[in-house]
């Protein structure tokens, strides 16, 4: 088995498309899958991520597919023969460009098809005629209720992130979308992690695959550094930036939580001065492919995100990942290190995890990885700016004043005559006071009840109300002639 591409059997125009991309020695998932593939056989893939799945399977497909390859401009002479799933609208537009590189120079026809964008190109571009389709589940459907996407000429189904997909519940897509493609295929299942999930899965829709795993299941890569530190929440902004600055790290991926807490935080740090921008789910798909190539491009140094980030997402040379929050699902921390330290390149990884409840999802994740994992103090340096500054309970000072313990605070509440006499300036000069302002004696008088109370207004008499001590309220009664007498005697 050989662990060059220059003595992989490949066809002219993908070895010349592999060697103008600089892929020189396959990676360990790449020279077991590959081989597999190309004999037909099915393949359960176990790799960390970063360790190029995505080659590991497109070559062998396409090398597979070249017998169907053709120049015709008919529709029907081009009919989707692979299809690729994956769980995030960003990771499926990565595969595709990739897939597209290795087919530039043969007659392959690739799209890709996702939500968040108008189906009406995606549409034009199906009817043309494809033979890889990378797709999201829930647009692929839609497409395939539309009639625009045919399936019964599929012969390579590809899964990849499969445990994501089924995190966030597309199980009943999947089941429905292989309800339309032909019993006999090949199926490749490739996923960072094996839960029990994945394996039903694989066990329902794969054929004696070969099983292939590089490295120990839910294993994080030897080439990142992964540091824990207690911090409270108050702090953790401040920890983030001195680490930045200490480390002299130019760019990183931050994850949190939610797409509230990503907002806000990236919201904060460009205040900061930092270039900042935020990816997650509820921005539109046009704003986070934009945020997305601006991080690429090095535009912005912090990408903000939540975990629609963290899978498969290939971006070279980046050197910090901070867990701004500690993962709800400890499989999602091997995801989000797996951002740095990808193709052999050192990175560092850094959680900041604050209080109890931190405590039990860091050892949910030291049991997945199986390492023991040390809760770090973080200490940081004293750099306070000249002049008045806050001490975080609104209790302004002047620097350098706080020697004694005392506040400005703790000064105005001392009696006038233990009040320290106030600063003079540098150099002598009048004192630093603040111009009081004029005094009012009427609020300096205590309190005196007036002698007699005024009645409320609403007790006053009415003029012209009657003596007979009716309430002027109340209207009376207007006297009219009787037309009888009445028969009761007077």
């Amino acid at each position: 088995m050989t662990s060059s591409f220059s003595n992989l059997s490949l066809a002219e125009p993908l070895a010349r498309a592999v060697a103008e991309m600089g892929y020189e020695t396959m990676t360990p998932i790449q020279e077991q899958a590959i081989p597999v593939v190309l004999s037909g056989q099915d393949v359960m893939g176990a790799a960390q991520t970063g360790t190029g799945k995505t080659a590991a399977f497109s070559l062998p497909l396409l090398q597979r597919m070249l017998k169907h390859e053709n120049s015709s401009t008919s529709p029907a002479r081009h009919p989707v023969r692979a299809l690729v799933l994956l769980p995030t609208r960003e990771l499926a537009d990565q595969v595709a460009q990739q897939v597209k590189l290795y087919a530039k120079y043969t007659d392959l026809r690739c799209a890709v098809v996702f939500g968040g964008m108008d189906m009406k190109p995606q549409t034009l571009e199906l009817k043309k005629g494809v033979e890889v389709l990378v797709a999201t589940p829930g647009r692929l459907l839609d497409h395939i209720e539309a009639k625009n996407a045919v399936l019964n000429q599929v012969e390579y189904v590809v899964l990849d992130e499969a445990d994501r997909m089924l995190d966030i519940g597309f199980l009943p897509d999947l089941q429905r979308i292989l309800s339309h493609l032909p019993k006999q295929r090949t199926t490749l299942l490739f996923s960072a992690t094996f839960s029990p999930e994945i394996k039903r899965l694989s066990a329902s829709y794969l054929q004696n695959p070969v099983t292939i795993e590089v490295a120990r299941p839910n294993e994080t890569a030897s080439t990142v550094e992964q540091r824990f530190f207690s911090v409270s929440d108050d702090d953790k902004r401040r920890a983030l930036k001195q680490i930045i600055q200490q480390r002299g790290i130019t760019q990183a991926f931050v994850f949190v939580n939610s797409k509230l807490g990503c907002a806000r935080l990236a919201r904060s740090l460009e205040r900061e001065g930092l270039r900042t921008t935020a990816l997650h789910g509820d921005k539109s798909q046009d704003e986070r492919l934009k945020a997305l190539d601006a991080f690429k491009k090095g535009e912005v140094d912090l990408l903000v995100c939540t975990d629609v980030a963290a899978r498969g997402l290939d971006i070279k040379d980046v050197p910090a990942v901070f867990n701004f929050d500690i993962p709800f699902n400890a499989e999602d921390y091997v995801h989000r290190i797996g951002r740095t330290g990808r193709a052999g390149a050192s990175g560092l990884a850094v959680s900041f995890a604050s209080g109890g409840n931190d405590a039990r999802l860091v050892a949910d994740i030291e049991k997945l990885i199986k390492k023991p994992i040390e809760l770090e103090a973080m200490e940081f340096e004293e750099d306070r700016p000249r002049g008045r500054i806050n001490d975080g309970r609104r209790h302004w000072r002047e620097e350098g004043e706080a020697g004694d313990g005392r506040d400005v605070l703790d000064t105005l509440e001392a009696p006038r005559e233990q009040r320290p006499e106030p600063r003079t300036a540098r150099g002598g000069g009048r004192p630093h006071r603040a111009p009081s302002a004029p005094r009012d004696p009427f609020f300096e008088q205590p309190y005196e009840t007036p002698e007699r109370e005024a009645a409320p207004t609403w007790e006053t008499t009415v003029k012209g109300a009657p003596a007979r001590g009716i309430s002027a309220n109340i209207k009376p009664k207007r006297k009219v002639a009787a037309l009888f007498k009445s028969s009761e005697p007077t």
